[in-house]
């Protein structure tokens, strides 16, 4: 089953005058279910643009985004809060919140509004700050965390959210290569169908089913890490040389940049 189907998108803003700038053009992207797939680009290439509309924070100027066979913009923000979680790179405010409070707001989307958490709320909170490495910390101010830790923590909320799909930018940012690491296979492990932006192919290349090359807000490729992740797309789209070859324990392209002395 497609969760998530992105079909013909695009997305301009109004310039100076009458001029329009195209931010994304022409984007088709899916996610099947519980499959991973990964956003690969340079910076500016419409990655966070295209996240964005896939999680309905920025409605495209055409095509059609749907989730589950159903069309996001035909449905309320509730609606998609209650199937779409999303985790950005940017910290929120914390009003002095602790650990479990903020994991707690995930179980907002499916609680009428002057409801309390449950006590099944509570231990799906605790349960899940278990899986993210955070069993202790549920009283902690999420102010006084680590960049790392607080990431975790929003992982946690969207987690506990129980999700049909769910949307990352820059999921191991702030995080040290342990954290990177097991924050990925734990999320692996869930089966969740997953739409995550990357900066670091490798990660993206050990960690997804497929990837999309996007630049200048276009699909370049799409397909497993061995089809995309080549030598010459990587000089192409990123400007840099290197070396791409298997990895010597996993079915899975290694890239090694080549750096001049």
């Amino acid at each position: 089953m497609t969760r998530l189907s992105i079909e013909g998108l695009h997305w301009a803003v109004p310039e100076a005058g009458r001029r329009v700038r195209q931010i994304l053009q022409g984007v088709d992207l899916h996610v099947d279910d519980g499959e991973c797939v990964g956003l690969v680009g340079p910076n500016g290439s419409g990655k966070t643009s295209l996240l964005r509309c896939a999680y309905r924070a920025t409605q495209p100027t055409a095509g059609r985004v749907s989730v589950s066979g159903v069309d996001i913009w035909q449905r309320s923000p509730r609606w998609c809060a209650q199937r779409i979680a999303v985790v950005l790179q940017e910290f929120p405010g914390e009003f002095g919140l602790s650990v479990a409070e903020v994991v707690s707001m995930g179980r907002t989307p499916h609680k009428a509004l002057f409801d309390g958490d449950t006590p099944e709320d509570r231990q799906r909170v605790a349960h899940t700050l278990v899986l993210v490495g955070l069993a202790g910390h549920a009283e902690r101010t999420f102010a006084s965390l680590s960049g790392g830790e607080k990431q975790r923590v929003l992982l946690a909320r969207a987690l506990v959210q129980a999700p049909e799909l769910l949307i990352l930018d820059e999921p191991t940012n702030h995080l040290d290569p342990r954290y990177q690491l097991g924050l990925l296979q734990h999320l692996r492990s869930l089966g969740l169908s997953t739409l995550a932006s990357f900066h670091d192919l490798n990660l993206a290349a050990a960690f997804c089913d497929r990837l999309y090359v996007i630049d200048a807000g276009r699909i370049l490729v799409s397909g497993t890490p061995q089809q995309v992740l080549t030598r010459e797309l990587i000089q192409e789209v990123f400007g840099v040389q290197a070396l791409v070859d298997l990895h010597p324990l996993h079915p899975y392209p290694r890239i090694t940049w080549i750096t001049r002395p």
